[in-house]
């Protein structure tokens, strides 16, 4: 019995094996590779940049504001506007 688990368990392994060395094959040496990286790249670029205020430069995540209009805004732009406070 131990010896058919034992078999079950190394051919579930040796598949897992394989799977696992052809995504690394196909990610290191195809350009279908080169192409994941750089959407991966240009993901987190826009991810950046959609982070960054022209004015007050780079925001966490969690201050930002969104508007109605689904667009973020800069916490500290969204208080300039709203109180009419200009940052010195």
């Amino acid at each position: 019995m131990v010896v058919i688990l034992m078999e079950g368990v190394l051919f579930v392994t040796a598949i897992v094996a394989c799977a696992a060395f052809l995504y690394w094959g196909v990610k290191a040496l195809t350009p279908l590779g080169t192409r994941w990286k750089q959407s991966e790249n240009r993901r987190l670029i826009d991810q950046h940049a959609a982070l960054t205020c022209p004015i007050h430069g780079w925001q966490a995540p969690d201050s930002l504001v969104r508007l109605p209009s689904g667009e973020p805004l800069c916490s500290k732009c969204y208080q300039e506007t709203l109180y009419g406070q200009l940052d010195r």
